[in-house]
């Protein structure tokens, strides 16, 4: 089984501005993303749409590929990476990495790449226990239900399950709460048919794209992390990163 990481990564923020260029420590973001990655997998890539961006990961030695300016999402990002390095690469699945979380650990990756020993599994995702009420009842941080063999049903940003007669303070003492970490892996077959499905009902209710594929009949494996990840979504949560860097 042959894996390829790619790492989307486009300059415009809303809130932050040139996000995977900012300095941590002595890198840019994308560097430390890259470089953490690499340790779990063989073959990376960053893809953008940004010159600036194309040119500090030459810069560090990286590879890169430029892509298109107009996807709505990091999938699609990957999915056309995915293309273009599938011209001159082997390999069987595409691991997406989120090109904000510069502390990914490498430990994460291998747990999603062995979801692939099963051989029916398109699409694996992993998931992490909630262990706060600040945490179950953040509706930036998705939450996920899944069933007896670890597949997912569905992802919200509202707590679920509902846990009728009992106190919200209680919630997460009382069940098992997951939230979901946003890393992909996907059969490179699976993501490229992901990328031509509509936008689904769902999909549109909660701002969260993996219900499209939910909606459309795709089963998405989940596999448990005990690492907090931590995104970088503003300058204060940089701020906040560098501290505990």
């Amino acid at each position: 089984m042959k894996f390829a990481g790619i790492i989307p990564a486009r300059y415009q923020s809303t809130r932050f501005p040139g996000k995977p260029l900012a300095m941590i420590k002595n890198k840019p973001m994308i560097q430390w993303v890259y470089e953490n990655a690499s340790k779990a997998l063989g073959q990376v890539w960053v893809a953008t749409d940004d010159k600036r961006i194309f040119e500090a990961v030459r810069a560090f030695g990286g590879n890169v590929v430029e892509t298109l300016p107009t996807h709505q999402s990091g999938t699609d990002r990957c999915a056309e990476a995915a293309r273009i390095v599938a011209k001159d690469t082997d390999f069987d699945v595409v691991i997406n990495i989120q090109g904000d979380e510069p502390f990914i650990k490498p430990e994460q990756i291998e747990v999603l790449k062995s979801c692939f020993q099963d051989e029916t599994v398109d699409v694996a995702t992993l998931v992490k226990k909630i262990e706060t009420e600040e945490e179950l009842f953040n509706p930036n941080r998705p939450k996920v239900v899944m069933d007896a063999k670890r597949n997912a049903l569905y992802f919200s940003r509202s707590p679920i399950p509902f846990m009728r007669g009992e106190q919200e303070a209680n919630w997460h003492v009382k069940h098992n709460f997951w939230a979901h970490i946003g890393l992909y892996a996907f059969r490179a077959e699976v993501l490229q048919q992901l990328t031509k499905l509509e936008q689904t009902p769902l999909e549109l209710a909660e701002s969260l794209e993996q219900l499209r594929w939910l909606e459309n009949g795709y089963k998405i494996k989940t596999a448990e992390t005990s690492f907090r990840t931590i995104g970088i979504d503003t300058p204060e949560d940089l701020e906040a990163a560098l501290q505990l860097f």
